[in-house]
């Protein structure tokens, strides 16, 4: 699971910015939404706010970035837009088997090398107590080497920085490599990455073709999100029986090169059995696209990370999702997302007040902070209407349109005719 993350000079980020999934245990409202392992305690969900284009997306890529380069892939990572450093610094904390560790690199965006990394192990013992353990440090800035295994420490140094250290020394040869990459790439392994606005459905169709337990989880949950459907499967195309079709008006989820697949997922309505892409609702489409993401991390405990989860679905849907992670039902399982649809902000019945997250931007920068960095001197308690809250602008990260300055050069334009 997720810990924390933390981006410096990385795309709409030029100052440092931190954000965390500690649960803080002073508060014991909502108890669920917390997973405690060997006094490891973090949040299953949190959501972040803020206005269009103030860098939710961003810190989207960040996740992104950071999976890349822990699976040794390339990374799509550039540097703040006003800023003439070329070097992209990213962090991660993460728990893996009841154990913590911290990632962080510096990227160094025209070179495409890593001039700085350093892995190590937090143990904490069970009054609290942190101790952070060094395995890894590559400093080529400073010249600053450094391994907890000796046979390492000899050859690091010498290693190519266009790689990770994990990914530039043969594992096979040193037992410390080998157990880091492990580590990392069985965590990064675990990391889903969606845009609602551009879902892929083909995963939902992989999942479908394969006849298990997984399956049919997949359809009831697409069968208990529209109680219009009667069954949702994929299908032979000869078996397809089509009485009316019409071009779907919506193109979000439509990908030529899968279009037979597609075809041959099927939804049943009143017994008549239709091509969903032709038939179905974009909403529809994209709780099929979704469902086999939801239903995955729950059952195998991955992370689902979603931009703009609401987008096209009811809002009851979407708080039943949320939900569905922070249940005391689910175990690891875990979910970050971006955020428009304000009903989601409770802290009365759905959230704890850190699972609520903002990003605020203004002529002087961007800044990411929580719900939780509010307190009651600041009018902002557990009972407090959130939502009144944030609709007067109270917590930040709202948008002010003065679309009338619009209208009024419209009009204005006219009476000039």
């Amino acid at each position: 699971m997720i810990i924390e993350i933390t981006a410096r000079n990385c795309f709409a980020f030029e100052d440092e910015v931190i954000f965390s999934l500690k649960a803080d245990m002073r508060n014991k409202k909502n108890g669920a939404n917390v997973h405690q392992e060997n006094n490891f305690n973090v949040l299953k969900t949190a959501s972040i706010y803020g206005p269009n284009n103030s860098g939710k997306t961003c810190l989207i890529k960040c996740i992104r970035a950071i999976k890349y380069a822990l699976l040794n892939q390339k990374i799509d990572l550039m540097p703040n837009l006003f800023s003439h450093d070329p070097i992209c610094q990213l962090s991660i904390k993460f728990l893996s088997h009841a154990k913590e560790y911290v990632y962080f690199f510096k990227y160094d965006s025209k070179k495409e090398e890593y001039p700085y990394e350093y892995f190590s192990e937090i143990q904490k013992d069970k009054y609290n107590n942190e101790k952070e353990i060094c395995l890894l440090k590559r400093d080529s800035e400073n010249n600053e080497y450094h391994s907890s295994a000796p046979d390492v420490e000899k050859i690091i140094q010498y290693v190519s920085q266009t790689n990770l250290l994990i990914y530039s020394i043969d594992s096979s040869k040193f037992e410390l490599i080998y157990k880091v990459k492990e580590i990392v790439q069985e965590f990064a392994n675990r990391i889903d990455i969606v845009n609602m606005n551009n879902i892929p459905i083909q995963h939902t169709i992989d999942l479908l073709k394969n006849k298990d337990r997984l399956q049919q989880k997949i359809v009831d949950f697409i069968k208990n999100a529209d109680l219009y459907l009667d069954n949702y499967e994929y299908v032979t195309p000869d078996k397809i029986e089509i009485k009316k079709a019409t071009s779907p008006e919506e193109k979000a989820l439509d990908i030529p090169s899968k279009l037979v697949d597609q075809l041959s997922l099927v939804s049943t309505y009143k017994g008549v059995r239709v091509p969903s892409i032709i038939f179905d609702s974009t909403g529809t489409k994209k709780i099929g696209a979704l469902s086999s993401y939801v239903i995955e991390a729950l059952e195998k405990r991955r992370i689902l990370i979603v931009d703009e989860l609401d987008s096209s679905i009811h809002f009851k849907l979407t708080r039943a999702i949320v939900s569905m992670f922070n249940n005391e039902l689910n175990d690891k399982a875990q979910m970050i997302f971006t955020v428009q649809d304000i009903n989601l902000m409770d802290c009365k019945r759905l959230f704890r007040k850190e699972q609520i997250w903002f990003v605020h931007k203004d002529s002087q920068g961007i800044y990411l902070y929580s719900l939780a960095d509010f307190t009651a001197q600041d009018g902002v308690r557990d009972t407090t209407d959130i939502v009144d809250k944030y609709k007067k602008g109270t917590l930040g990260a709202l948008p002010e349109p003065e679309l009338i300055n619009s209208l009024l050069d419209i009009s204005k334009g006219k009476n000039e005719k």
